[in-house]
């Protein structure tokens, strides 16, 4: 079984290639064009996660992060979402590393088989990188107007977060 699950890829690749023959595909030609797009998406939305970047790393570092949950911990609290987990809640939508370096902590912090850890988890694993998605997204084809997307997901962040805390109390 593991040798299958090591060779899946070249298998893939091989199928890829083998039916680009069989349609009379350039398939060396089409893969350039291919690699060329992809560098020039690259240098389009570079600037986007640049800022993105910095700027999570500027509201970590400034302290706002920390005067943030204080303000949120009686809603969290009403909801909830340990105080604890916040942090977590705040950088995921923003950043996927720097939320794995928040879930981290947490894991280390209160174990994974604490309340907190579970959730945490959950969470992880339930939501999305809201911002960094629609900036590469929407950044490769130029779409300025996000607003009901970001809405949107917003909205399945918030109704994931809320049925993070409900499972892990209902199965936990």
């Amino acid at each position: 079984m593991s040798y299958m699950l090591k060779g899946i890829i070249p298998i893939i690749i091989a199928l890829v290639v083998t039916y680009g023959v069989i349609k009379k595909v350039k398939v060396y030609e089409c893969f350039v064009e291919g690699a060329k797009d992809g560098i020039t998406i690259c240098l389009k939305i570079f600037p986007y996660l640049l800022a993105m970047i910095i700027a999570v790393n500027v509201f970590r570092v400034s302290g706002a992060l920390d005067f943030f949950i204080c303000l949120v911990t009686p809603i969290v609290k009403f909801i909830g979402l340990p105080p604890e987990i916040v942090p977590l809640v705040l950088i995921k939508p923003l950043s996927g590393s720097g939320a794995l370096g928040v879930f981290t902590d947490i894991i280390r912090q209160y174990g994974a088989d604490s309340y907190i850890g579970r959730v945490s988890s959950i969470i992880m694993g339930s939501t999305e990188t809201i911002f960094y998605t629609l900036t590469v997204y929407f950044g490769a084809i130029n779409i300025k107007k996000i607003r009901h997307t970001l809405l949107a997901a917003i909205l399945a962040d918030i109704t994931a977060i809320i049925m993070a805390v409900n499972l892990a109390k209902f199965f936990f």
